[in-house]
């Protein structure tokens, strides 16, 4: 068995693309229209999905914003450097939610940014 991906919801699929794949690195690897159930499927991540798991965006047409919970925490991407990594996405106009630095109660570098629909992503450093 392997995770083969992440489904989060998303109001503007073309601002969440140009996120994951411009601020964030991943490559936009399938897009599809599902003209019957009228939404969109927009598949993100750091290589194939044969190899490696990933992130389903899903547009759901008409559907611009939607209410997140308190279930869901975050989605978390191993960075060379957490500082630099910060600093290059407040530069390409990112949210930084936590700047970087070492967690609560360790020493592990974390920082934490949201996407456009206010996801949180943390980005932890390479041990």
């Amino acid at each position: 068995m392997r995770i083969l991906h992440t489904m989060i919801r998303v109001g503007d699929l073309d601002r969440s693309i140009r996120f994951y794949t411009e601020i964030l690195g991943m490559k936009l690897l399938r897009k599809e229209d599902y003209p019957d159930g009228k939404f969109t499927l927009a598949f993100v991540g750091y290589g194939d999905e044969l190899h490696n798991s990933v992130i389903e965006l899903t547009y759901n047409w008409g559907t611009e914003k939607y209410n997140h919970g308190d279930a869901f925490g975050h989605i978390a991407i191993e960075v060379d450097d957490v500082y630099e990594a910060v600093e290059r996405i407040r530069q390409a106009g990112g949210e930084i939610l936590r700047e970087a630095g070492p967690m609560k109660h360790g020493t592990t570098v974390i920082a934490f940014i949201a996407d456009p629909d206010g996801y949180k992503i943390e980005l932890i450093g390479k041990k």
